[in-house]
């Protein structure tokens, strides 16, 4: 055994010294050194992610884009010239049905008696509906002194009151049946008409107590702003329609 384990040392000494000898004789050589030309390889990788990881066609990495905060509010421009109230509408948009308001070339509405909101000091609570006759102005009482007006027309000579009343009725074209009183001025009127268009009471009617009054609309918009009626307060179907979704039945009605 020590036989064997002498000659198995004796041999890998003598392996040892034959490669220094050889080393010494052999001439030294640097290490070669390959530079990678760059270019765009094909590969049969399949899904692509080995090549997404260490390839040349990785996407560029893209910063997140800045907040630049909200966008600037331009307000749209008026359909109405500077010097003319802009109607504020709720319940009636501004662009006008032509079955709602007839046109006249020759006849226009003085555009003073456009719907607008305003100031205006009353002892009436909000929710008081107040028509000035001589003005020819109707107001809805809102709150902090302000009120929404509207252009009316009113009563002819001989036709005008004032008083107080409450809205005891409100109705979506109506239909007219004229007081016996209005048959005899004018016999020739039809003893009744169904609500629609042409329909003298417009759109909407809301009545007045007891009374023959109403507040309602027409379908003649150049009447507004004149003494035309026969005792009611007449609006524009358009007017009358916002007026009516505002005002409730009690409502309390004061005419000047």
């Amino acid at each position: 055994m020590r036989r064997r384990f002498i000659h198995h040392a004796t041999l890998a000494v003598s392996v040892l010294v034959a490669n220094a000898a050889a080393a010494q004789q052999a001439p030294a050589t640097p290490p070669m050194v390959v530079v990678a030309q760059p270019q765009r390889m094909q590969s049969n990788l399949g899904g692509g992610f080995i090549e997404y990881l260490f390839g040349d066609d990785r996407p560029a990495y893209a910063p997140p884009p800045q907040y630049a905060g909200p966008p600037q509010y331009v307000a749209p421009p008026s359909a109405y010239p500077e010097s003319q109230p802009q109607p504020l509408y709720v319940n009636a948009g501004p662009n006008v049905d032509p079955m709602l308001e007839q046109q006249r070339p020759d006849l226009k509405m003085d555009p003073q008696f456009l719907p607008r909101e305003v100031d205006y000091r009353t002892a009436e609570p909000p929710g008081t509906i107040v028509v000035d006759t001589p003005q020819h102005f109707l107001y809805l009482v809102e709150d902090n002194g302000r009120a929404m007006r509207y252009g009316i027309g009113v009563g002819r000579p001989g036709f005008t009151w004032s008083g107080a009343h409450k809205i005891s009725a409100k109705k979506e074209w109506p239909d007219w049946v004229p007081p016996e009183e209005m048959l005899q001025r004018q016999p020739y009127l039809p003893h009744f008409m169904p609500g629609g268009p042409d329909n003298p009471l417009g759109a909407r009617a809301m009545y007045l107590g007891s009374t023959l009054y109403r507040i309602h609309g027409s379908n003649e918009p150049w009447t507004i702003g004149k003494n035309v009626s026969s005792g009611c307060i007449r609006m524009r179907n358009t007017d009358i329609i916002d007026l009516y979704g505002r005002v409730k039945v009690g409502a309390r009605v004061v005419v000047m």
